[in-house]
């Protein structure tokens, strides 16, 4: 028998009137390692993970965390779950020693020792008012409270939102951190396309409301590819435009007179397949970075409902 995963969306749907926000969505997200949910403004994230959370009940299908329903036993669902949102909901004129005292009587599995352990290892005051803190010192203020209690699950909900370089680095130095210490499962959104590649085991991308992708990033990063070939006025072009078909290339025909095109489905057969039948001389084959891959799934989207 096959590991539980620790998230399930199944067949997940919002509308909001007319509007579907969220368009049948499936995916499973195993125990351990980094899922990054990538999508632009408007695609549909922020209703997936409400759902998720139990913050918003879907139109159909369901979601699930440890095996229970996110909406309907949603407090045995949270028991385990740490969440960071995008704007994290401390009262900016508490302190981080308030929160704890409050904390300590509501949250399971609360352990005071990891919430002051990480904010003095990372030199948060506990004393000063929330909404004096900078940006940084909230950001990692909210990842102790989401880390006190050992989650089997932990959310983030685009965490690096308005930091600056080093202060977003020296936030998934702590999640990796976290997760070689403890194991813990990591769902995440986010817009740090470069941070994320470096942590994710994983990533789904979500384009309208639909899932596009949902695979293992290595898996991923080998299909897409640039290939580029010496530029020739005496192979016709629907020869090139035939043989790239092997190779999945993305938006359909190039344009006439380019020489090189990105693909979807590389493979060395259907690279060798490309080479004999356009009879042209690759110069070379480049990958491509995760946000590179993103612009190519994403870059036409419209805005919407998130």
């Amino acid at each position: 028998m096959g590991v539980e995963p620790v998230v399930t969306l199944d067949g997940l749907t919002v509308r909001y009137g007319k509007l579907t926000a969220v368009d049948d969505l499936s995916l499973e997200v195993p125990k351990g390692g980094v899922f990054a949910l990538l999508g632009r403004n408007g695609s549909g994230k922020s209703s997936t993970v409400r759902c998720l959370l139990g913050q918003q009940r879907p139109t159909a299908g369901r979601s699930t965390i440890l095996g229970f329903d996110s909406w309907k036993k949603r407090r045995r669902a949270m028991e385990r779950v740490g969440v960071v949102p995008e704007n994290p909901d401390v009262p900016p004129d508490t302190t981080a020693n308030r929160v704890e005292k409050f904390m300590a009587r509501v949250t399971p599995f609360w352990r005071s020792a990891n919430y002051f352990d990480r904010l003095d290892s990372l030199e948060v005051p506990r004393n000063v008012h929330f909404g004096r803190l900078s940006k940084g010192q909230q950001r990692q203020l909210a990842l102790a409270l989401a880390l006190a209690g050992s989650p089997r699950l932990l959310v983030l909900d685009d965490p690096t939102l308005g930091l600056d370089a080093v202060a977003r680095r020296k936030l998934y130095e702590e999640l990796v951190g976290e997760l070689a210490d403890r194991g813990t499962t990591v769902f995440l959104t986010t817009h740090d396309l470069a941070g994320v590649e470096a942590i994710a085991d994983r990533v789904g991308v979500i384009r309208g409301g639909s899932l596009l992708v949902d695979e293992k990033l290595d898996v991923l990063k080998a299909r897409f590819c640039r290939v580029i070939w010496a530029a020739t006025d005496t192979v016709p072009r629907e020869r090139i435009d035939a043989g790239l078909q092997h190779l999945g290339v993305v938006g359909g025909n190039v344009a006439a007179g380019a020489n090189e095109a990105v693909v979807q489905k590389f493979s060395e057969f259907g690279f060798d397949r490309f080479r004999q039948e356009a009879r042209v001389e690759v110069m070379r084959v480049d990958s491509l970075s995760l946000e590179e891959i993103f612009i190519v799934l994403c870059g036409t989207e419209p805005g919407g409902q998130s």
